[in-house]
């Protein structure tokens, strides 16, 4: 079975389940990188694999690639597409062949632009059309398919997907002694943007402080909110407790996860997924995250291996943490939990192998269905998900 996989361009997190498939298929496997990664992307200490591995095909190489690329389009098996031109699949479309497309959540500014009459028709030109067609949706997001549903499309073939960053087989006891510290540890990590709320985790962090609580809260990234944020650890006195580190390769960041025992993730609705929460989890951390996360009602159980507050409510955030800080047993046990979860089901070998099941059977037309993880089916939830 020949799978092609059209994207921007191959990072980090796409990595892992290429190389799965790879694997799994050979040659009868290709990434198709359709723009050069971003400067910015470079500036923040993500790797250039344009050219590093056997399977990435780049377009704008040259016209050869491209054709080829095109090629590929129409006469895959199977073909997934993520940020990529409809050119590449247009005569796919046509002739009715296995299409998934790969996409966050599109209303992340609000539902209510769905009624705008141009966004309307362009979504149903390119979605909605399809329906009754062997055109599928991978969800980088729990609220993608509810999104999509609002212009009728993906009903019944919306299935649970996301990013796949490496997941890192630790030996939990080994991990869990990494998180032996006097002064328990927490760990913020992301650009330093409005939608990703760093200051959240700021006053958190001052509340905290005022009712005596020790603790060392790391913030990782750069962004326009820096100065912000630097204004805001003085004005609460907080520069023995709260550090910015700046930027840093990922797999620096993985280190200072693998020692944290608190992982707070305080984006708003306008986080299409966030890959952190899997490195996170993978890395034993115990995870308050806020429930607007695309990731997270896909890969947390409230209680059972993270905690998940409303998103921008401080106090329940506060609240969180708080039992955290003071049950040292309950934020290892929850950090046992969520590395688990990464270990077992969402981690690019076991979604590499369930896609293609699910292809397969797509193709015999004998359906299988996964209960729960990569490939099972996509719920429709409201943004008032029940955290």
């Amino acid at each position: 079975m020949r799978i092609t996989f059209f994207s921007n361009f191959l990072n980090h997190h796409q990595l892992p389940f290429c190389l799965e498939m790879y694997e799994k298929l050979g040659e009868d496997f290709k990434f198709i990188a359709t723009e050069p990664i971003h400067a910015e992307r470079l500036q923040m200490g993500y790797e250039d694999m344009s050219k590093k591995y056997p399977f990435s095909l780049n377009t704008y190489n040259d016209k050869k690639s491209y054709e080829k690329a095109v090629r590929l389009g129409t006469e895959s098996d199977v073909v997934i597409i993520g940020s990529a031109s409809d050119n590449f699949i247009r005569k796919r479309l046509k002739e009715d062949k296995l299409t998934f497309r790969y996409s966050e959540r599109i209303f992340k500014k609000g539902r209510y632009r769905v009624l705008n009459p141009r966004l309307f028709i362009s979504l149903v030109k390119k979605h909605t059309r399809y329906r009754s067609k062997q055109v599928y949706m991978l969800c980088a997001s729990a609220y993608t398919a509810a999104d999509f549903n609002l212009v009728g499309a993906y009903k019944n073939k919306a299935y649970k997907w996301g990013y796949f960053p490496e997941v890192k087989m630790h030996s939990l006891e080994i991990l869990m002694k990494k998180k032996k510290h006097e002064v328990t540890k927490i760990l913020w990590v992301g650009r330093l943007l409005n939608l990703k709320h760093p200051d959240h985790a700021v006053k958190v962090a001052s509340m905290l402080k005022n009712k005596g609580y020790s603790f060392e809260l790391n913030i990782i990234g750069s962004g326009e909110m820096e100065e912000y944020l630097r204004e805001l650890i003085q004005k609460h006195d907080l520069m023995n407790c709260v550090k910015l580190l700046g930027s840093m390769t990922p797999e620096q960041v993985r280190k200072y996860m693998e020692g944290s025992n608190i992982y707070l993730f305080t984006s708003d609705y306008n986080e299409g997924w966030g890959a952190v929460l899997n490195e996170a989890m993978n890395s034993g951390c115990a995870v308050v995250a806020s429930h607007a996360v695309g990731s997270v009602p896909f890969l947390m159980r409230n209680r059972e291996n993270g905690l998940i507050y409303k998103s921008g409510d401080l106090n329940e955030l506060f609240k969180c943490t708080q039992i955290l800080l003071e049950d040292r047993e309950l934020c290892n046990e929850l950090g046992r939990e969520a590395c688990k979860t990464l270990n077992e089901t969402w981690n690019a070998k076991e979604a590499a192998k369930r896609f293609i099941s699910l292809s397969e059977s797509i193709l015999k037309d004998k359906r299988i269905e996964f209960e729960e993880g990569p490939c099972s089916k996509a719920e429709v939830i409201s943004q008032k998900y029940d955290y």
